[in-house]
């Protein structure tokens, strides 16, 4: 179990090369953008992820780069403000707490710089085929020539294609929500300073916030339906401006905002469910293997433990002489209550955030030491 290649260069990805790196390892990292990905919205961690970061080493440079908000306003459908908050905000719950919401590109940028040596990155690429036999996995890819690894692990998000190729098709395991979300940048046309707008009108509505030291914003807009999203990018910007177009609120500046994005992301809000992480020699981490979408407010969180319990088991099975069979096991039973907590906060409260105490016991549910 020393070679192993995971694929996807995100969170999740990133973080269990860093650790497998660590217990002396040699991970290779595949990620099909031809460099680490930019863009992308606000994203928390909380609770025993906060814990990951710590043993990482990255505590500093985490939290310098939090965002430092000081409060929202909920806005109807014209912008007239219903409710304003200076304790906390849809997007990181309370502002007093120690939990710490950053850009996901900046954690991204934090994790790569601290990567440690004797972890390979390989940058556009991806995998085509998995064929296992007891020498291990053999692995084609797109464009670079075939390698055999002795585990492969699916780090590659929603979509995974290592969870196609080993587990099946992705409508066995895919529960959409009814709801979809677009996320994109752009100049702080607003002049908001370190405060959040949140405005619903029907089954459609925005979260924007501004980042970079206010220069620029972010923008979140969502809306109701369960129709697969489409994956061609002129499609998805089409679709996107005719939900945003219903919408009267600041609508001519949004949808020139949207027009002029660059790093337009949208999909369906939807989580995974499988009966198991693991077959033979691949498993499964993050949001590949139990994603319980942006209505959790947990995904970043899950992704963080999720890598350090899989690379802490895989270590210990190592060490004790036992296989990959048996670390894929008690990653496995140390993971799902976890799990099953955090999904069920993007489900509890329909059309709005779980409650603080259920965020509070859900975040905490797991320990990273070994028991």
């Amino acid at each position: 179990m020393q070679n192993v290649l995971v694929s996807g260069g995100g969170i999740a990805g990133t973080v269990l090369a860093h650790r497998l790196a660590r217990h002396g390892f040699a991970p290779t990292v595949v990620e099909l953008a031809p460099a680490p990905r930019t863009g992308g919205q606000a994203i928390d961690i909380r609770g025993v992820a906060l814990d990951v970061i710590d043993r990482m080493g990255l505590t500093g440079p985490v939290r310098a780069v939090r965002t430092r908000m000081r409060g929202m306003s909920v806005l109807d459908a014209d912008g007239t403000e219903i409710h304003r908050d200076t304790e906390t905000t849809f997007s990181s719950g309370r502002l007093d707490g120690d939990d710490v919401e950053l850009l996901r590109t900046d954690l991204i940028a934090i994790l790569h710089e601290h990567t440690p040596d004797g972890v390979e990155f390989i940058h556009g690429d991806s995998v085509t085929g998995l064929r296992e036999d007891e020498h291990g996995v053999h692995v084609t890819f797109a464009h670079g020539r075939p390698r055999t690894f002795d585990l492969v692990v699916g780090a590659d998000g929603l979509h995974s294609r290592v969870r196609r190729l080993a587990f099946g098709p992705e409508e066995e395991f895919l529960r959409p929500l009814g709801t979809h979300v677009a996320v994109f940048s752009a100049d702080n046309f607003l002049g908001l300073e370190d405060w959040q707008l949140w405005q619903r009108d029907g089954d459609a509505g925005y979260g924007i916030y501004p980042v970079r030291d206010n220069r620029e914003l972010r923008i979140t807009f969502g809306w109701a339906g369960d129709e697969p999203t489409e994956r061609d990018p002129e499609a998805v910007r089409k679709r996107v401006a005719e939900r945003m177009a219903a919408c009267r609120w600041e609508r001519t500046r949004l949808l020139d905002a949207l027009h002029r994005s660059t790093d337009l992301y949208a999909d369906v809000m939807a989580q995974i469910h499988l009966d198991t992480w693991s077959t033979g020699r691949v498993a499964l981490v993050g949001d590949a293997g139990y994603c319980a979408s942006p209505l959790s407010g947990q995904g970043t969180s899950l992704a963080l433990v999720g890598a350090h319990v899989l690379a802490a088991e895989l270590a210990h099975a190592r060490t004790t002489g036992t296989d990959h069979h048996t670390a894929f096991a008690h990653y496995e039973r140390r993971m799902r209550p976890f799990v099953t907590l955090n999904q069920a906060l993007a489900t509890e409260n329909p059309g709005g955030p779980a409650s603080e105490e259920s965020v509070d016991h859900a975040k905490n549910a797991i320990t990273l030491d070994r028991n």
